[in-house]
């Protein structure tokens, strides 16, 4: 969202971004009233004009068809994706077979995928294993959606392993630490809470998820909602006495505060936090945004 704020004040209106910059619905939105215009594919965007990437990255085709319709293009594609596109590339030069574990049509998958669509070949879940072939068994290995659940990415990795013993595991792991660390507060939250809350868009992998994890936890309800007035009365009715309040990696945290008065509201006042762990990781904008924003700065000193 800020990478899309910053290009709009550094170069004004419009600014495309193919794709929804993170999956939520309340971001999207206030963009579009700023001046962002989300596009599906490139050629929606008028030559010469300015289009962002989306956080979920995308394949080398994308990045060519702007050059040819003369784009000038600022990539926000999230360096954790980045890594695992990085990953992709090198793995495809060394020739293994790469069993990308994500869901189908997701724009990350998408995107990943084209960085070696020779080698890669996508595994949607345990229940995908038994339809994978490789040219070689002692030469496999496995990368994954950043933003799939933990349990769920294990479980296929473990499922692979079975059929191909001599399987490779990334150099790091792929999930994004966001995800993680709300799916380790959520396996918490879910043990005690009757019922748990989360703030998210549909289209949202890593908050779909999160509904999924709060069930298995042991939360009786789990529901996922953008707005405080999507949640239903209904829901607190019976013994529910515990609510859990979780979000989506991208969701901004207005959302959240605004769930949390809508609750209080109803007799829900008092908040404990659940922490899994301390995010202190912060990601720069993108180069040609810094780039530009620099060469504007240096300008003004020198007048």
């Amino acid at each position: 969202m800020i990478a899309v704020e910053k290009a709009l004040e550094q170069y004004g209106a419009p600014i495309y971004v193919r794709h929804e910059i993170v999956h939520n619905k309340y971001v999207v939105q206030t963009l579009e009233k700023k001046g962002a215009i989300f596009v599906d594919e490139t050629a929606e965007v008028p030559e010469g004009s300015i289009v962002m990437f989306s956080a979920h990255g995308v394949a080398p085709i994308v990045h060519e068809e702007a050059a040819e319709r003369k784009l000038a293009t600022i990539d926000a594609t999230c360096p954790l994706v980045t890594k695992v596109h990085k990953e992709a590339v090198r793995f495809a030069k060394e020739d293994y077979d790469i069993l990308l574990i994500g869901h189908e049509g997701h724009e990350e998958v998408i995107g990943t995928s084209g960085e070696a669509p020779d080698h890669i070949q996508l595994v949607d879940g345990p229940s995908d294993v038994e339809k994978v072939e490789v040219r070689d068994p002692s030469k496999v290995v496995w990368l994954s959606q950043t933003t799939l659940s933990v349990d769920e990415t294990m479980e296929t990795v473990d499922a692979l392993k079975e059929k191909f013993p001599q399987l490779i595991s990334p150099p790091s792991d792929d999930i994004c630490y966001a995800t993680q660390n709300r799916q380790l507060a959520v396996k918490q939250m879910g043990a005690e809470a009757d019922l748990v809350i989360v703030v998210g868009s549909r289209n949202s992998s890593n908050s779909k998820r999160l509904v999924e994890v709060a069930k298995l936890a042991g939360a009786r309800e789990a529901y996922l909602v953008d707005f405080a007035d999507e949640i239903e009365e209904a829901w607190l009715e019976g013994d529910v006495s515990t609510v859990g309040v979780t979000s989506g990696a991208s969701v901004p945290e207005v959302l959240v505060e605004g769930v949390l008065e809508w609750l209080a509201q109803r007799g829900f006042e008092d908040v404990e936090i659940v922490k899994a762990a301390e995010e202190s990781i912060t990601f720069s904008l993108p180069k040609e945004l810094r780039r530009d924003l620099r060469a504007e700065a240096s300008a003004l000193s020198n007048r």
